[in-house]
This record gives structure tokens, C-alpha cells and sequence, in this order.
């Protein structure tokens, strides 16, 4: 995945360089640049070591959470735009949901039993490239103009777990892994991906996108390394959500000892950093700009 990531962000700044030669911007002058903003609707998912199986197209659409956002979009070039956001969404994740506790590569998680829920804020910032140019001003833009896009995010995270009364407690704090410090809730993401844009009228487009973040944590979901030792762990609640609740005890049949074991995985021992996708509908409202007529003497 980290090739996938590389050449799609490859692709969107090349993309980028070859849309705005000099001459193309002398040619879209400032009085064809305009501002536009927007607000979406978006649904999260999720990418990381509580999921199906232990690939990154594994999901479960039943863990999909609504979030919402608003952007401030700026057309540079007839085909390059920068956008800055902000969004709020969740993801979830529910090894009692996710896992086939017959399959042969997923008992292990069954039996694990890890939950957690996240709420992330983030703040971004992209380049984005249309597909098809528009060197008028933006009564003149197309009525359908797909787009690709790439940039750099900084989110906030702070992944809880659902204990046996049913609460929901902050993990971090908890270290859950045996720790020597805990890991950051702020944190960078690569954002990229894709959609298309529609023209509904004079001042209004919609947009439906999808895209992917690349993160540099594999905490997002607190599970991303190995089991500690019980004793090790300075609270009940840190061995409670440390070791999960083993269903073996319950069901012998399992064929699990349960969380006794320190050092053994707790999480994919592949796989190092975890991912979120959002996949949004935006309404964007073009703000008209002001044109100042030449002066003549």
C-alpha cells in the first residue's frame, strides 16, 4: 500500500506542474480566479487491525459513521485548485462484529475481542487537478469535471473502548501495550483520491468524492503492537482493555488459552500504520467575485 499511496501522490503534484505552465497562467488572469465554499456531508471508514481480515480493502460497512466538514476552495489555474478543510467524523471497530470465529485466519481476533470508537478532527490542506480545464471565468465551467487531489492533514484522535458497564474509556492514558509514554493524539495524515463535480447553477456545484488517508500511527484503533505483561499494566482498566475480553473461557472450543502471554501479537504484526477513508457529497457556493473595471485617463 505505501506504493499505492507514493505514485497517487506522485501523480496529482506531476499532474499539478504539467496543468500550469507559465504561459497558462499569464493567460488565466486574476479576474478569472474565484473562491468557492463548501459544506459536506461525509461517511468514515476505517482501515487497520480490528477489521474482517487483516487487509487494507477489508471493512465493514456496518461500522460506517457520518461526519461533516466545511472547505474554502481557491481556482489558481484553469485546471489547479487549493482547498483547505476541516471535518469531524468517526470510526469504529468490533472484533465481535468483524471477525468469523470459525474462519482459520480470524478466531485469533474473535477471540481477542478488542473494540474502540474514535472521533477525529482534522484540519487539510490539497492541490486539486481537474481533469478537464476551464480557461473562462466560473460562468463559463463545465457542467461535469472529474478531479483528482493530493495534499497533507494534521488530525486529532483519541481512541475509546466500551468496558463491561457499557461505558466508553479514553485508551491512551491507559497504555495498553505497556507503553513507556503514551502515544500522541495529534497526529499527520497524506490525504488523496477522487471525484467529480457538478455544475447546478450560477453559483452552485455539488461534489461527490472519495479519499483515502495515509497515516503515520498504528494507534488510531489502540492495537498495533504486542501484549504486555499483565502485571506490568498499573490499572485494572488497562488489563481489562489490554489483554480484550478472551471468549475462551466462555467457550473452550475456541482452542484459546486466552491473554496470559507476554510479547505474543496483539494486533497485524505486517501491517504498521493504520488508515481512514472518506467518502463525502459537498455543496459548494461560489463566491462572485469582485471584477474592477480598468481606469482610463
Amino acid at each position: 500500500m505505501k506504493n499505492i499511496f507514493t505514485y497517487s501522490t506522485a501523480f496529482v503534484l506531476g499532474l499539478a506542474l504539467v496543468a500550469t505552465p507559465d504561459a497558462e497562467a499569464q493567460q488565466f488572469s486574476k479576474r478569472k480566479q474565484y473562491n468557492s465554499v463548501g459544506f459536506s456531508l461525509n461517511a468514515m471508514n476505517y482501515f487497520g487491525d480490528i477489521t474482517p481480515v487483516t487487509s487494507f480493502t477489508s471493512l465493514r460497512l456496518g461500522a460506517t459513521r457520518v461526519g461533516a466538514g466545511v472547505s474554502l476552495t481557491r481556482r489558481f489555474y484553469p485546471r489547479v485548485s487549493g482547498r483547505i478543510a476541516l471535518s469531524y467524523g468517526r470510526i469504529s471497530g468490533d472484533d465481535s462484529q468483524a471477525a468469523d470465529k470459525n474462519g482459520a485466519d480470524s478466531r485469533f481476533r474473535y477471540n481477542r475481542n478488542m473494540n474502540f470508537r474514535n472521533d477525529i478532527l482534522e484540519a487539510s490542506g490539497v492541490v486539486i487537478v481537474d481533469l478537464i480545464e476551464n480557461r473562462n471565468n466560473y460562468l463559463k465551467r463545465p457542467d461535469f469535471v472529474p478531479y483528482v487531489f493530493a495534499g497533507i492533514a494534521g488530525f486529532y484522535s483519541s481512541p475509546q473502548g466500551l468496558d463491561a458497564s457499557g461505558n466508553y474509556v479514553d485508551l491512551q492514558p491507559l497504555k495498553t501495550e505497556g507503553q513507556a509514554t503514551e502515544y500522541s493524539k495529534t497526529q499527520f495524515s497524506i490525504p488523496f483520491g477522487g471525484g467529480i463535480r457538478y455544475r447546478i447553477n450560477r453559483n452552485f456545484d455539488a461534489s461527490l468524492e472519495i479519499g483515502w488517508r495515509k497515516t503515520f500511527t498504528d494507534y488510531i484503533d489502540d492495537v498495533g503492537g504486542q501484549y504486555a505483561d499483565p502485571a506490568s499494566l498499573a490499572t485494572d482498566a488497562a488489563k481489562y482493555f489490554g489483554g480484550g475480553i478472551t471468549r475462551s473461557v466462555a467457550d473452550p472450543s475456541l482452542g484459546f488459552p486466552g491473554f496470559t502471554n507476554k510479547g505474543e501479537a496483539r494486533g497485524d504484526v505486517g501491517n504498521k500504520t493504520d488508515w481512514y477513508i472518506v467518502t463525502g457529497v459537498t455543496l459548494n457556493y461560489i463566491l462572485t467575485p469582485r471584477i474592477k473595471n480598468p481606469k482610463f485617463r
